[in-house]
């Protein structure tokens, strides 16, 4: 009797393929993130779609704070029309990166996705920013 991982079916080779290679052209990971933000030359530019409150409890070393619901063309106009944007959020359980990266889209910006957001990368052992108190 299949159990409920294998119905459906998996896809074919091909299938999978198209599938996780188009994947990769949405999304990067903590990761990724981590080790090109440590060389020192990322080819992005790395934002925390979260409220300025909660970027200045914990970000990623680097990334700037413009909330998801705050993202203009205003905001963006000293940034070339095809810098990258990397949006991320909490974690797996907000969609506020899929929301940024929605707003970046309707602008006509390049965007990823670093998935795992703020849980994906304390849980990968890497160290968050935190702002001193204003």
């Amino acid at each position: 009797m299949p159990s409920f991982v294998s119905t459906p079916p998996a896809a074919s080779s091909a299938e999978a393929l198209t599938h996780f290679e188009q994947a990769l052209r949405f999304e990067t990971d903590c990761w990724d993130v981590h080790a090109s933000m440590s060389s020192g030359a990322p080819d992005y530019v790395l934002l925390d779609v979260r409220s300025h409150e909660l970027f200045s409890r914990g970000h990623v070393p680097g990334a700037l704070s413009l909330p998801h619901g705050k993202i203009t063309e205003g905001k963006l106009a000293h940034y070339p029309p095809d810098t990258l944007f990397v949006v991320y959020c909490a974690g797996p359980h907000c969609n506020g990166a899929h929301r940024g990266a929605a707003r970046l889209a309707r602008l006509g910006r390049p965007v990823k996705l670093m998935i795992g957001g703020i849980t994906g990368w304390v849980d990968e052992g890497f160290v968050l920013q935190v702002d001193a108190a204003l």
